[in-house]
């Protein structure tokens, strides 16, 4: 009995075909071939669709792009050692039971220009590239302004809505980075202290992380704050990070005096 692949050789050699290559392809074969194809298209619009993501969870961080590991000058301890916990913290995220057994704090302080902002974006920008955390940068300052202008009921700039749906950021984002934490306050008022107790009380049921900056120490921070606001802040797994360094910023003011420039030319309202 002649095989399939024979009487399509005959066939082939009736209709005027016989050139037809003397070849046999494998099913299994090329239902591999067509998988491992498909594999790689999906793998493709899987990193494509991750890029994407990661592209928008950064746009609405609102982080310096220039806060990063590669740009910060590891030049005094306080900031190696702060690198260092940093990383400790970035790796901590592989382990899905910690990420989902508590809340974490890290309080960052020290003098103005010592790199805390700096080590906070770059633990925020590598968060975000490796995980996918969603974050948001914001300077308690600018917070607490717009929070005071969303209680002017005749206003129409939308303010109110605009604090509204940040509020609803404040609670939801996976890492919340807050700058300048009472910065030129000796201490907040009080229902501002109850705002960000509640605030901070909140995302510790949650389960979401915080980063906190301040140019004060930690005494004085717990004074600004208040106590029931410092209370919500000792329910955390709290990291403390102090920078004693030097400043990274440029000088404006020379650290020697200026010599005096004394014009010989035309002085208005000379007395002769």
């Amino acid at each position: 009995m002649d095989s399939i692949k024979q009487k399509i050789d005959q066939l082939a050699k009736a209709l005027g075909k016989s050139n037809v290559p003397d070849t046999y392809t494998d099913y299994k074969e090329t239902r591999a071939q067509y998988e491992r194809l498909a594999n790689e298209d999906v793998k493709k619009l899987q990193q494509e669709s991750k890029l994407r993501r990661i592209q928008e969870i950064h746009g609405r961080s609102d982080l310096n792009p220039k806060w990063t590991f590669q740009t910060l000058v590891e030049d005094s301890d306080d900031v190696i050692e702060a690198v260092s916990i940093a990383q400790s913290f970035i790796a901590a995220h592989d382990d899905p039971s910690w990420r989902s057994s508590g809340s974490h704090m890290m309080i960052f302080y020290g003098d103005y220009g010592r790199g805390k902002s700096h080590i906070a974006g770059a633990i925020a920008h590598q968060l975000i590239d490796q995980y996918e955390i969603s974050v948001l940068y914001r300077q308690l300052s600018s917070l607490l302004e717009m929070r005071f202008f969303s209680y002017d009921y005749n206003a129409t700039d939308n303010v109110a809505e605009q604090f509204r749906e940040i509020q609803k950021e404040l609670l939801d984002v996976d890492l919340l980075i807050l700058d300048e934490v009472c910065v030129n306050e000796s201490m907040l008022k009080k229902n501002t202290q109850s705002w960000l107790g509640n605030l901070l009380r909140q995302r510790l049921v949650n389960n979401k992380n915080c980063i906190m900056i301040t140019n004060h120490n930690l005494a004085e921070l717990e004074n600004a704050l208040g106590k029931y606001c410092f209370e919500s802040i000792k329910e955390y797994d709290t990291y403390k990070v102090k920078f004693s360094g030097p400043s990274r910023r440029k000088e404006i003011v020379p650290q020697a005096p200026e010599a005096m420039n004394v014009s010989s030319g035309y002085q208005p309202n000379q007395v002769k």
